[in-house]
């Protein structure tokens, strides 16, 4: 993961230092020739205005906004526009990046007030501007479009995210095997890239601080699944509790935004199920499965 910060001396001061907006002060580049042949018109690209916040909470009492006017080729990504702007404008700004083909998940932003990856989220979409471009919503920001990633990375390692082993029953050799149909059952949610867009369009992420929230409800649900995996009673009180499935009230915004069709909605709501059935078989068979 890369995190775009230079930090040099005197970079990007606050609107109160008297920063104004910025223009576009390098020449914008050639548009490339088309695939087809055909020349390059007016319809392959052109300039739009970017509304960046900036926000350095060591150093500033509150977000701002400053803009950018950046050139965009059909092919410019979101993610694209603000390398641009780096490399060009305004070399403190400052973002988190990686694979740029939205399997590392760290390039989420609030683009027009959406959870969207800058990676796969084109320019073209929202031309001719003005695009907001904001950190993601739920998350104390660390600087510009950087968020505080703890308390996510928390809620993932409370869900114990790992195959957990039968003591009492070693697998004998050779190893844990599995089956394409075992493999289904859990396939889907395994396509998490933890990007955490689900955490900003969730609006009880934002209202009950302790929610474990989509993604590590997902990840349980993910193991418990797992025929290898025998963690499902250990995992229990860590969902069934104030913070862990109940605050969620089925809106759905979680799977709508997901990059990767995961549907954390419907894992939450199996996850409730499989823990009121849990609930059920302890009132009617209390201490099951004590001695074995």
């Amino acid at each position: 993961m890369t995190e775009s910060s230079h930090g040099h001396p005197g970079a990007g001061a606050s609107a109160a230092d008297g920063v104004q907006p910025v223009g576009a002060t390098a020449e914008q580049p050639e548009p490339r020739p088309r695939r087809d042949g055909a020349a390059a018109g007016p319809e392959a690209g052109g300039t739009i205005t970017l509304q960046v916040l900036r926000y350095r909470p060591d150093r500033e009492d509150a977000p701002y906004l400053q803009d950018f006017e950046v050139p965009w080729r059909t092919e410019t990504s979101v993610l694209d526009a603000l390398t641009w702007v780096k490399d060009n404008l305004e070399p403190s700004l400052t973002f988190r990046w990686s694979c740029r083909m939205a399997i590392c998940g760290s390039c989420g932003f609030m683009l027009n007030g959406e959870p969207k990856l800058g990676c796969e989220s084109f320019v073209r979409d929202y031309a001719p501007g003005p695009l907001r471009i904001e950190p993601l919503a739920n998350h104390a920001v660390e600087r510009d479009l950087v968020v505080d990633l703890e308390p996510f990375m928390a809620s993932l390692r409370a869900v114990q995210p790992y195959v957990i082993s039968d003591d009492r029953h070693p697998v004998p050799e050779p190893g844990n095997r599995q089956t394409p149909e075992q493999m289904v059952a859990y396939g889907q949610y395994s396509q998490c890239i933890n990007c955490m867009l689900c955490y900003a369009a969730c609006p009880q992420v934002g209202l009950a601080t302790d929610f474990l929230g989509p993604a590590a409800v997902t990840l349980a649900v993910r193991y418990n699944k797992d025929s290898r995996d025998h963690g499902a009673d250990s995992r229990l009180p860590i969902l069934d509790n104030e913070g862990g499935i109940w605050p969620c009230t089925f809106v759905g915004a979680c799977s709508t935004v997901c990059p990767k069709g995961v549907d954390p909605a419907a894992a939450i709501q199996q996850a409730k199920g499989a823990t009121a059935q849990a609930w059920a078989a302890e009132f009617i068979l209390p201490h099951r499965g004590e001695g074995r």
